[in-house]
């Protein structure tokens, strides 16, 4: 493994860290302000779109996707560095880019599984930022770390497809530009192979029966930015059958080869929100005074720093070597550290951002600072896209299978 970046990736990079300090990073603020004075909070402020306008300018543009057909052709090992810039801004800088999830998984669903018409209704307003997606697994009545535990249903009448079901933090289905559900349930929910029961079926939002019924809060905020967290009833909503995805039964296949690719970016991006900590941490550090001294002068200051570096080298390493297997071995060979990077990184970088919450003092868990918000999405990453444990067994088992 080469640890230098390629010409391509380092012009990549160059560019979009002059894009994040010429546009973004001032763009904050702005749309907070733009926010607090829309109709809706739910509403893009009009700085999101300017910065989705100038990204494409830039050719910034969908750089998640390796099809070079559909995104920027650049590898998961290209990408790595590139999702981490974003990750320094996670409520602006993804959505700028057209990299937020989840409408980077759904693309890849889509690009992956779906025929031609589908994604020439639904891929391709996707690739251009026209609208915006969710993903309906979760739900809120069964235990959804086990995908097979599901119980919407997805029955067949004639050349229709019936589904009816309640999920919640649908992620991004407040906002009202989400057009599409991608949703899982069961088309044979008696069938013998447990893996083999659910299907995915596309749901345009504005089909009868199905209702975005509230928001769902995390750690008290809405997450706007991210287009909110929703809890949808499908209430007896009818589509055409073609709106399957794949085949019948091929729910779960497509649903963990959309994960393993979103568990990556996530780590990716958690490594920037690290670094943003580090430099909020450090800036803190010489700028306050405390007990005589300035903050940069405590030893305890000096181990939370040196240990956050320490820490966020590692967490690097880790997943560019995983982004690595998964271009060079596929997904299932890069299993084992498909899971450790899941494990690995939003913990350690929970307690990095805690750290720098506890220098900034009241100020680290005010709406002055990023870090309060850093942290919610940071630890909601310790349950999404598959609890820890649930990692912890699968890695474990696998482990101890070799000596068996």
């Amino acid at each position: 493994m080469d640890f230098a970046y390629d010409a391509r990736t380092e012009e990549l990079r160059a560019k979009l860290l002059a894009f994040m300090d010429e546009y973004v990073y001032p763009a904050e603020q702005v749309a907070h302000e733009q926010r607090a004075r829309l109709a809706s909070p739910w509403d893009t402020p009009q700085v999101v779109e300017d910065l989705k306008a100038e990204a494409r300018r830039q050719g910034l543009w969908n750089l998640f996707l390796p099809d070079a057909e559909h995104g920027a052709g650049l590898t998961n090992l290209q990408y790595a560095p590139l999702a981490e810039i974003t990750g320094r801004s996670p409520q602006l800088a993804p959505t700028a880019t057209n990299c937020a999830a989840p409408d980077t998984g759904n693309m890849e669903v889509l690009a992956q599984f779906a025929d031609e018409a589908q994604q020439k209704q639904w891929l391709q307003p996707l690739l251009a930022g026209e609208i915006r997606s969710a993903f309906a697994m979760t739900e809120p009545d069964v235990a959804s770390s086990d995908a097979t535990n599901i119980t919407t249903h997805i029955e067949r009448d004639g050349d229709e497809y019936v589904v009816t079901g309640r999920k919640w933090y649908i992620s991004g289905a407040m906002n009202p530009d989400c057009r599409i559900f991608i949703v899982m349930g069961k088309t044979d929910p008696d069938g013998e192979d447990i893996r083999r029961q659910q299907s995915m079926v596309l749901v345009p939002r504005d089909t009868p029966g199905v209702t975005v019924n509230r928001a769902m809060q995390v750690f008290g905020y809405e997450d706007h930015y991210h287009g909110g967290h929703a809890e949808v009833t499908f209430d007896h909503a009818r589509v055409p059958v073609t709106n399957l995805i794949g085949e019948e039964g091929g729910g779960f296949a497509i649903a963990q080869a959309r994960l393993g690719p979103g568990r990556i970016h996530h780590c990716m991006r958690l490594i920037g929100m690290a670094e943003r900590a580090i430099e909020l941490m450090c800036r803190r550090a010489v700028s306050r005074e405390a007990f005589g001294k300035a903050l940069a002068q405590q030893g305890v200051v000096h181990n939370w720093i040196a240990d956050a570096r320490v820490t966020v080298e590692q967490l690097r390493l880790l997943v560019l070597k995983t982004a690595w297997l998964m271009d060079t071995v596929g997904n299932r060979g890069a299993h084992t550290e498909i899971q450790a990077i899941k494990i690995a990184t939003p913990r350690a970088v929970v307690d990095i951002i805690d750290r720098a919450i506890q220098l900034h003092g009241a100020g680290g868990v005010s709406q002055d600072f990023p870090l309060a918000e850093l942290y919610a999405g940071a630890r909601t990453l310790m349950i999404a896209d598959g609890p820890d444990e649930v990692h912890q067994r699968s890695l474990a088992r696998r482990e101890i299978k070799k000596y068996l």
